[in-house]
């Protein structure tokens, strides 16, 4: 059954240009911000992702981002190389979500409120960790797109999303039904495209966080806990966020400061609805 799904990986694409240029550019000492604006303006669907993402209520901007560069002035270098490397990887993976129950644009709410939470939760004071993490919480799902599709070409969809509804846990029924997670599908699919191995790493034992190597163990408790509040099919609900809140306590993150940073987002999300 893993060896179909390699199969599956490996037919896909290659990593377009913009994704080529943005590593590249993330591997220079001397970063120029024009350089950076150069490359996503020749991409229209990331540009147009990047300014609804800067927008968006979570930000509480008061006036309207209508640049690239303004973008990068207010929010920063790496959040603008993250966003548009999530949308162009999206981009790639063109299955639709369907035996989650969920869509495009549920998809991008949860990604948007991963990206706030971490923001909002992981000190500046390590800014290497934190720039680490932002990506990393971005691109984690994008195994989904993958799986799903092996879902509804196996049959199981009734299956999957009856299993969902009566409330088990996603990555259970992951493993039960297709035997791999998505973060294993997401490592995979990002070794293919020789990304680096850190990001693959931290992402590939988000779920079986005894597996993994004590180098990449904090990342990926923490990519496991943003995961399990802004999981795309209940995000940021009541009972998504009580899981996550006890993953923090038993993985010894700090629990006060993302109880702080969710009660900020809930008032950004209260004051759009």
């Amino acid at each position: 059954m893993f060896e179909n799904i390699l199969k599956k990986i490996e037919s896909l694409p290659p990593l377009p240009q913009t994704i080529i240029d943005i590593e590249e550019f993330r591997k220079r000492a001397d970063k120029e911000v024009d350089d950076l604006i150069k490359i996503i303006e020749k991409d229209a669907l990331c540009v147009t992702t990047l300014l609804k993402v800067a927008n968006s209520s979570l930000f509480g901007f008061r006036s309207k981002i209508e640049t690239v560069g303004r973008i990068i002035n207010l929010l920063g270098m790496n959040f603008t190389i993250y966003v548009s490397m999530q949308e162009t990887i999206k981009s790639i993976l063109t299955s639709d979500l369907l035996p989650y129950g969920v869509g495009c644009k549920e998809f991008m709410k949860a990604s948007n409120l991963s990206l706030s939470l971490v923001n909002l939760w992981l000190p500046n004071s390590d800014r290497v960790l934190k720039d680490e993490i932002l990506l990393g919480v971005l691109l984690q799902e994008s195994g989904k797109f993958i799986l799903a599709e092996i879902i509804v070409n196996r049959d199981l969809t009734k299956e999957f999303t009856k299993r969902l509804q009566i409330g088990t846990n996603v990555v259970n029924v992951e493993k039960e039904l297709i035997g791999i997670t998505t973060s294993r599908i997401t490592a995979q699919i990002f070794r293919y495209w020789k990304l680096s191995e850190n990001l693959i790493k931290m992402i590939e034992f988000a779920d079986d966080i005894d597996e993994c190597e004590e180098e990449y163990k904090k990342k990926a408790q923490i990519l496991d806990v943003v995961k399990t509040i802004c999981n795309i099919c209940s995000t940021f609900s009541e009972e998504s966020i009580k899981k996550g809140i006890e993953k923090a306590e038993k993985y010894g993150l700090d629990v006060p400061s993302l109880i702080h940073s969710i009660d900020i987002l809930k008032d950004r999300l209260s004051k759009n609805n």
